[in-house]
């Protein structure tokens, strides 16, 4: 059984702070569950390219307001209670209107280090 809580990981190595969001990663592949959780901040005022080519992911927004842009498709509104599915490797964009906590789901899982490159893409660790 594993058992974490998040205020033990805040200020450590599964703790990825960038300048448009904050993942505090709950469960990794050294986890050996076959998928990876984070508890993520979406930060007020920012804009996110992504391109989850080597992964897909579901996110539920449990705090904040903003939307998701699919590039060359729909826009969506995003508030407490939605989720989203990225089951297509859908570029985007993540817009946040206030601070947004999501938690978000990805298989593979992640390694715990991984940052948006210039494509907005994780690599495949």
């Amino acid at each position: 059984m594993i058992v974490k809580h998040l205020s033990n990981l805040i200020g450590t190595i599964d703790d990825v702070d960038t300048e448009t969001w904050n993942s505090r990663r709950l469960l990794l592949g050294k986890d050996k569950m076959g998928f990876s959780l984070n508890d993520t901040l979406i930060k007020e005022g920012t804009e996110t390219l992504i391109w989850y080519k080597n992964h897909v992911e579901a996110v539920y927004c449990i705090e904040g307001v903003g939307e998701i842009e699919v590039i060359g498709g729909e826009t969506y509104p995003i508030t407490p209670g939605m989720m989203y599915a990225l089951n297509g490797h859908e570029k985007h964009y993540l817009r946040a209107r206030s601070q947004m906590r999501m938690i978000c789901v990805f298989n593979p899982p992640l390694t715990g280090r991984e940052v948006h490159d210039e494509e907005g893409t994780y690599p495949l660790l």
